[in-house]
């Protein structure tokens, strides 16, 4: 036996708890998966926060585990790449979505979706990462890979005090980037300030309706808000800037029009963690082992059991959490 958190509905009746499962329980609902792993650590992502509140149509298969991320060390394969005692990491795949995830003491993954823990981190350290801080690497990835270099400018980082923002704003400001924080929670200026951002700014800014041309900034930019906040980033974004877009909190809308594409060639690139590609994958999480500092992922993180899971995932959409949440499955 072993305690997951398990989600269930039925005739619109949710409900969400920790449960005792069994392991024959565990293999029937996931067919197809060749690797058994014992969890050590998952998070709680927004993602997550949606799932374990039911406040949007995440979950796609019922019973569900959630927790879109897992990590920790295989107990058996029948998979070429990975053999017992293997320490791994997941993120995405549907996985806490379409298939059991994370928020568990044991899980059953596809191989095909694993990623060896780099060297460098534990287990832990890449749960406090998380989608959301493999993500915001994703984004500077992307930021690097357009040619953007710190001398070219600000960088504007959005939802700044939550997972992606504050990893984004402590990998950036590593990078030599003078980085903008953008927030709701001005209270929470000095721990941004402490992640490495040089200017805090008040997210209503950026949050109403603007015009599509307005005065050139950002040099780059890394957003997780989405709707009017991503079209102002945009259209204040300098000419041949690079906005990366990886989140909603917001809206799913986008308010815009061409003119900053066509006008200063501006460029908006998608950023989607939960299909990318292995070596894509595998070169994030070699970055964040390398560039991310231990003392800033500490200071962002805090960790709880399976219960908290559920107590934190309200105040994580309501925006009372900063930084990242570690979830110990076995506390």
């Amino acid at each position: 036996m072993f305690k997951a958190v398990y989600l269930t509905k039925d005739d619109n009746e949710f409900a969400a708890s920790v449960r005792d499962l069994d392991e024959a329980r565990l293999e029937s609902a996931t067919p197809g998966c060749d690797v058994a792993i014992d969890v050590e650590y998952s998070t709680v992502n927004y993602k997550d926060g949606l799932a374990l509140t039911n406040k949007s149509p995440i979950v796609r298969t019922w019973p569900m585990v959630p927790g879109i991320d897992a990590a920790g060390t295989v107990t058996a394969s029948t998979h070429a790449r990975w053999r017992r005692g293997d320490k791994v990491v997941l993120n995405g795949w549907g996985v806490g979505e379409s298939y059991w995830g994370g928020l568990s003491q044991k899980a059953r993954f596809r191989g095909d979706w694993l990623v060896a823990v780099p060297g460098g981190l534990d287990t832990r350290q890449t749960m406090a990462i998380g989608t959301a801080g493999y993500t915001a690497m994703l984004c500077c990835l992307a930021l690097q890979d357009q040619g953007l270099v710190p001398a070219a400018g600000e960088v504007l980082v959005t939802g700044a005090s939550g997972g992606v923002g504050s990893i984004a704003i402590a990998l950036l400001a590593k990078l030599g980037f003078r980085v903008v924080a953008s927030t709701g929670k001005l209270a929470e200026a000095d721990y941004l300030k402490s992640l490495g951002a040089a200017e805090v700014v008040d997210r209503k800014e950026l949050s109403a309706p603007g015009k599509p041309l307005q005065k050139e900034r950002w040099a780059g930019v890394v957003d997780s808000v989405g709707s009017h906040t991503l079209a102002n980033a945009c259209a204040q974004t300098r000419a041949e800037g690079v906005v990366t877009a990886c989140g909603l909190a917001q809206g799913m809308d986008f308010p815009a029009t061409v003119a900053p594409f066509i006008l200063r060639g501006m460029k908006l690139l998608g950023i989607n963690s939960v299909m990318c590609p292995l070596a894509l994958r595998e070169r994030a999480w070699n970055a964040l082992a390398r560039e991310l500092d231990p003392t800033r992922l500490d200071a962002m993180t805090r960790e709880v059991g399976l219960a908290g899971a559920l107590t934190v995932a309200p105040d994580i959409l309501a925006g009372k959490v900063r930084g990242r949440t570690v979830v110990n499955v076995n506390a």
